[in-house]
């Protein structure tokens, strides 16, 4: 087993439940993790054969920058979704941050997993 880690991805997005943060967008750091089986991408030293994380990064970024979702949940799944499409993938975990959620905190932030 391998792990990919998109680490601290920031980028900006409508997101919250009050009228002040439907309208502009606000940033939030996404980490995602990605267990997976990489033994046939070790021996071909092929792209086709593993998770290609840049692929999986880039529609991140178009679903999270078109997103106007309510609750940091709903943004967490969402990404999990695209962090599992690969079949290779066995367990995925997605973590989003909002910063400036609350005044006196660094980060607000949802976790959620896939797993066997």
């Amino acid at each position: 087993m391998a792990k990919i880690r998109i680490t601290n991805l920031k980028l900006r997005a409508i997101i919250g439940i009050h009228d002040w943060e439907r309208d502009a967008k606000q940033d939030v750091v996404i980490n995602v993790t990605i267990d997976y089986d990489a033994t046939k991408a070790a021996a071909s030293d092929d792209i086709k054969d593993t998770v290609d994380y840049k692929a999986i990064t880039k529609k991140i970024i178009k679903k999270v920058e078109a997103s106007a979702f309510f609750l940091l949940e709903k943004l967490a799944d969402q990404i999990l979704k695209i962090a599992t499409e690969s079949p290779l993938v066995k367990q995925a975990t997605v973590r989003v941050d909002k910063p400036q959620a609350l005044r006196f905190a660094d980060s607000v932030s949802v976790e959620v997993s896939s797993g066997e």
